[in-house]
């Protein structure tokens, strides 16, 4: 992974979720957990050089498993894959599961002093018994203080189930928990590991980090939320497109040309302003997803400022003076970004997934004409 992308992710790790800035979330969508308002301040308040790496989307599933009966030692956690693009390069998967502190400390410690082994395996498929051991460390149940989020590697059998599932993927993950001292099995309740009426927040997380091609995925999303809606999408007024009898006739050749390029501006009298078209540069261009309808799953940011370009060079008016003259001697000019930036959107995907990701060429940082 990028060493900076890393540096970042593993500083969110360690430090924990912060008090990031909320967001209004409307009824009936994915919550975003704690981890992802933070990675995504984290992550969007990077300079745009050091955001580019292998990593740019990162997906958050929530946990679908139920407590196990009594009689089974040990928690299974359950997640849907649906959504998740087997396009895209799959860089690094983590599975979140919170650690209170124990309730009650004296039967964990008879029964099994102060160390005890948590494994993670994989769940064994249907018809099988044999499981996969994927992560394991060791845990002190003295070790007093606030709850911590133990993270577990699990990239190797999530990439193992997106290439070989034919049908909608569902992880699985079986967690067991044994004393060091008398190898017996441990209910991982006692050890703070219980999941009964906890919040959202606190939920298991799973979390997949991946490399997708983002030039164009925006347009993609765009017509997934089009496709999921049955079609609805809403534009504002001052967005809605001229009709073509409304327009008013615009001069061709090469005097329509001047007057663009050297022309001063025509007042609401019919008089000339005097003053020329501006050279090609860098113009204000605010943009606002709650405007747009897109706030119902775009959860941040609700707006920013994207820039677009405008105006001529010298040598964009004799380029497309020529054109206009002899159109297959030399293409029209026109003021284009020569140079894009990179924002970071925090979003609902099809599945009800709390995803981030990293955009291409979102924000105008430089003009030029081509």
């Amino acid at each position: 992974m990028d060493r900076t992308v890393a540096s970042l992710l593993c500083f969110a790790l360690c430090v924990g979720t912060g008090s990031p800035r909320r967001t209004s979330i409307r009824e009936g969508r994915g919550v975003p957990h704690d981890y992802m308002l933070f990675l995504y301040r984290t992550l969007s308040e990077a300079q745009p050089g050091d955001r580019r790496g292998p990593v740019n989307t990162v997906t958050s599933f929530a946990d679908k498993g139920k407590d196990l009966p009594s009689y089974e030692i040990g928690q299974r956690y359950i997640f849907d894959l649906s959504s998740l693009s087997r396009v895209d390069e799959l860089v690094q998967a983590e599975l979140r599961i919170l650690r209170k502190p124990a309730v009650d400390l004296l039967p964990v410690l008879t029964a099994g002093e102060n160390l005890y082994t948590i494994n993670l395996y994989s769940c064994p498929a249907e018809g099988a018994s044999e499981t996969q051991l994927l992560d394991s460390r060791t845990v002190k149940v003295l070790d007093a203080g606030l709850p911590r989020w133990e993270v577990f590697d699990v990239w190797s059998s999530i990439k193992a189930l997106l290439r070989n599932s034919t049908e909608p993927p569902q992880a699985c993950f079986y967690l067991l928990a044994s004393s060091e001292l008398t190898n017996k099995a441990a209910d991982p309740v006692l050890l703070g590991l219980g999941r009964y009426a906890r919040p959202p927040q606190q939920k298991a997380l799973l979390l997949t980090f991946s490399h997708a091609d983002t030039k164009n995925s925006l347009f993609t999303e765009i017509m997934e939320k089009i496709k999921h809606k049955g079609g609805g999408f809403r534009l504002p007024y001052s967005l809605k497109p001229t009709l073509k009898h409304q327009k008013k006739h615009q001069p061709n050749g090469q005097r329509a040309l001047f007057k663009r390029s050297f022309g001063g501006q025509r007042t609401a009298a019919g008089g000339k302003t005097g003053r020329r078209r501006g050279r090609c540069n860098r113009k204000s261009l605010h943009v606002n997803f709650k405007d747009l309808g897109w706030d119902d799953w775009i959860i941040a940011p609700l707006d920013y400022e994207a820039h677009y370009c405008d105006g001529p060079t010298n040598h964009a008016v004799i380029q497309t003076l020529i054109n206009s003259m002899d159109p297959g001697t030399s293409p029209p000019s026109c003021c284009v970004p020569s140079k894009l930036s990179p924002i970071s959107i925090l979003y609902i995907d099809s599945g009800n997934n709390v995803v981030y990701k990293q955009y291409e060429d979102m924000v105008v940082e430089s003009c030029g004409c081509r």
